[in-house]
């Protein structure tokens, strides 16, 4: 079951964001794809199974978790100029399995998960804000775009998941909050857009990270004390909270953004040999 939900929602996650990055930019699209749907109904899942104090354990290992996402980002933004598009996926990859199993050997409390979390994702928008604000060449996508990133994160869940059941239980915590959708939106920006497309992309995913880390919090500190559903709902109202605030902020730079955009984007016809192909 819980493998039929991620492959389900994983792919379904990442079209629906590629979609609203296409409509609305891509801070939009990286504000939609930290949204828990994803990660919440697999926590829900591990609560009615093993129950509210288990699950909550689980979730205050996937706050700290948040910590390696950051570390996923700048990995990104360190190397997306300086090798290929797939090469800095396997370093991004490395830096969040590495952090993980050192989030593993602590035993930490929820609050100090949380506020190493807002830390590290602070530490990276602040980075974030300090990039180039160039905007983002368009290009005329081919029509296997969309299927391709739904196969692709298809495959990573079942690698992800293949490899958490071989290697035990004691390790398989280590890949449970593997940034399996992240991975696809943020491959595809770097491959077709570069750095620019990354950046842009990045600007949303992790601010909405904060709402992620907010939600897996909830969870952890009431998960043992209250409903199963009154926990999943606080959470889930709050993160969606965040993110709606962070979209209203978004739409009141609109204006500014999009005047500078109207006024340096080019669009290059479909058959630029120097466009970025899909990976």
């Amino acid at each position: 079951m819980l493998l039929a939900l991620k492959m389900l929602l994983a792919p379904a996650l990442v079209v629906l964001t590629s979609l609203a990055a296409r409509r609305w930019g891509p801070r939009f699209g990286g504000i939609l794809v930290t949204l828990p749907i994803v990660a919440g109904p697999i926590l829900l899942i591990i609560a009615l199974e093993h129950g509210g104090t288990f699950a909550a354990q689980a979730a205050t290992f996937a706050t700290a978790g948040n910590v390696a996402l950051a570390v996923f980002a700048l990995a990104l933004i360190v190397a997306v100029d300086r090798v290929p598009w797939w090469a800095a996926m396997l370093i991004a990859w490395a830096g969040v399995l590495l952090t993980d199993l050192g989030l593993t050997q602590m035993q930490v409390p929820a609050w100090v998960a949380l506020v190493a979390a807002i830390l590290a994702l602070h530490g990276v928008q602040h980075l974030l804000r300090r990039q180039r604000n160039d905007p983002v060449v368009a290009t005329r996508l081919p029509r296997w775009d969309l299927p391709a990133r739904a196969v692709a994160t298809a495959v990573l869940v079942l690698t992800v998941t293949k490899a958490a059941e071989w290697v035990g239980p004691e390790l398989s915590g280590v890949l449970a909050p593997f940034p399996i959708a992240l991975s696809v939106v943020c491959a595809f920006a770097a491959a077709q857009t570069g750095r620019v497309g990354l950046v842009g992309l990045l600007r949303g995913i992790v601010p909405g990270l904060d709402g992620f880390a907010l939600f897996c919090f909830v969870l952890a500190v009431t998960l043992d004390r209250l409903p199963i559903w009154v926990s999943f709902t606080a959470a889930t109202a709050l993160s969606l909270v965040l993110a709606i605030a962070l979209i209203t902020i978004g739409h009141r730079d609109a204006p500014t953004d999009s005047a500078r955009r109207d006024q340096r984007i080019e669009t290059r016809p479909p058959h630029d040999p120097d466009r970025h192909a899909a990976p």
